[in-house]
């Protein structure tokens, strides 16, 4: 699977007529910093299309962006701590969650878990309200290719064992491990 197009559309606040023209959308969530808009640039082989930035909270819209003309990606704000006001930080989850749960999109969620942290309480959490709401959900664990050798396939297995049910990929941005199977994955048939 290859992306041939990919670019910015538009940065929603709520619902917009855009999201709701029914095509397939792809949305990626996770916490703060765990590499959401990286993995959107190395998936799209664009280097800037989603900032990226070391300041958590940094995106603070439902960012859209235009797949081959077929799908949209969508990049949404981290959960989870930010450099933002009480207020600021409760808009962004209201729309997090508004979007996740609420909205009746035709949407596949990619929850993304640094690989060398593991999954989180809010991680798991998250999780169960993806699970409760029926959504089609692929969880990606990141940053693999910073797990030592000696430790990868344990650390693996047990991460895995955390998320059995669901369809599981091992991701690097950089290194661009995982990436042919999860666009597969992502835009295949």
């Amino acid at each position: 699977m290859q992306i041939t197009s990919a670019k910015f559309i538009k940065g929603a606040v709520g619902s917009c007529p855009l999201l709701e023209d029914g095509t397939p959308q792809v949305a990626f969530i996770g916490r703060s910093n765990a590499g959401k808009s990286s993995l959107l640039n190395s998936l799209t082989g664009v280097k800037d299309l989603a900032i990226t930035s070391k300041t958590p909270g940094r995106t603070k819209e439902i960012n859209v962006f235009g797949i081959n003309g077929t799908h949209y990606f969508v990049d949404l704000p981290g959960y989870g701590y930010a450099k933002v006001g009480a207020k600021q930080l409760e808009k962004l989850s209201k729309l997090i969650f508004w979007y996740l749960l609420d909205a009746d999109y035709n949407q596949k969620i990619v929850l993304l878990i640094d690989s060398i942290v593991g999954p989180t309480q809010m991680d798991l959490d998250v999780l169960k309200d993806l699970e409760r709401a029926g959504r089609d959900i692929v969880i990606v664990l990141n940053k693999v290719d910073k797990i030592k050798k000696s430790q990868y396939l344990k650390h693996i297995k047990q991460l895995r064992n955390q998320f059995n049910g669901h369809k599981i990929f091992e991701y690097s941005s950089t290194k661009k491990i995982g990436r042919e199977a999860l666009l597969q994955e992502l835009l295949g048939s």
